[in-house]
């Protein structure tokens, strides 16, 4: 069973769940788990909601935590090439679906990104459409907005 705690973040109350010492989920301010779940904060959620702070003032670009990447093999290639995408840059739909060896597979990669588990850690908001617009995400596109902006203020 998965150990879920809320825990303050510059954009709200989010939910951070492990289970048997790996990251499973991020849940964003007003999302509901759909899992079975303990209300616990172990160690590894403690860590979790620091370096997601730091990540929030700035302090930290990349992430140092042991991840859960359950999916099809397609969905974990992409999971994969998203956590490639540098700190403060963004890449295309596109661009990732070329990089996981599927070119025209555009809109599966939106596909596995809509289905991330673990986003800002797994950055699924540094993927954009071609043309230069934000597309689709799963915390609204106000949220994708904020986490790119952050991103380039603190590059």
């Amino acid at each position: 069973m998965k150990s879920l705690w809320f825990c303050d973040t510059a954009i709200g109350k989010i939910g951070i769940a492990e289970e048997n010492g790996e990251l499973t989920d991020i849940l964003y301010p007003g999302e509901n788990p759909d899992f079975d779940y303990t209300y616990k904060e172990t160690p590894l959620i403690k860590e979790a909601h620091k370096q997601l702070s730091e990540y929030f003032n700035g302090e930290r670009k990349k992430f140092d935590l042991p991840l859960r990447i359950d999916g099809p093999p397609f969905q974990t290639k992409v999971w994969n090439a998203l956590m490639e995408i540098p700190y403060g840059e963004t890449r295309s739909y596109k661009d990732i679906a070329v990089r996981v060896g599927n070119p025209s597979g555009s809109r599966a990669v939106g596909c596995a990104n809509g289905k991330n588990r673990l986003p800002i850690i797994i950055p699924c908001h540094r993927v954009i459409a071609a043309d230069g617009t934000l597309g689709g995400y799963g915390g609204g596109l106000n949220m994708k907005k904020f986490l790119l902006n952050l991103e380039i203020k603190h590059r």
